[in-house]
């Protein structure tokens, strides 16, 4: 958990990396994903390059780690809800099912919803740090 969070936020605030948390756990959660928290950020092509086996040396690693805690033990981010994807919130993607919730340490976090159920389809504001 904490490899994910530090790799896809690691200039984030906490909330950023509670969101990348977030989302790690409703794959856990979901049939359509690995059913454990290294199944899933250890996936290919589906976190940073080197998620699993990059050294993690900065000063953002006490904050991962912590806030890599507060997911395991059930903290979530608020506006992520069910939320399952991201991308670095600058990226403009042209999909027509892309249904955003937040934006949050860089990231926007979306539902992939069928395109007559998307009523936000760009990425919102940043929330909180």
């Amino acid at each position: 958990m904490a490899r994910a969070m530090y790799f896809e936020s690691h200039r984030s605030s906490r909330e950023g990396m509670i969101a990348v948390g977030t989302v790690v756990m409703n794959r856990v959660d979901s049939t359509e994903f690995p059913a454990t928290v290294c199944g899933v950020v250890g996936q290919r092509n589906q976190f940073a390059p080197g998620v699993m086996s990059r050294d993690m040396n900065s000063r953002s690693l006490p904050l991962a780690l912590e806030a890599a805690g507060a997911v395991l033990q059930g903290e979530r981010h608020p506006q992520v809800e069910t939320a399952r994807f991201f991308h670095a919130a600058s990226y403009r993607a042209g999909y027509n099912n892309m249904h955003y919730v937040a934006t949050a340490g860089g990231n926007a976090f979306y539902e992939k919803r069928p395109p007559a159920m998307v009523t936000q389809p760009v990425p919102l504001p940043p929330s909180g740090g």
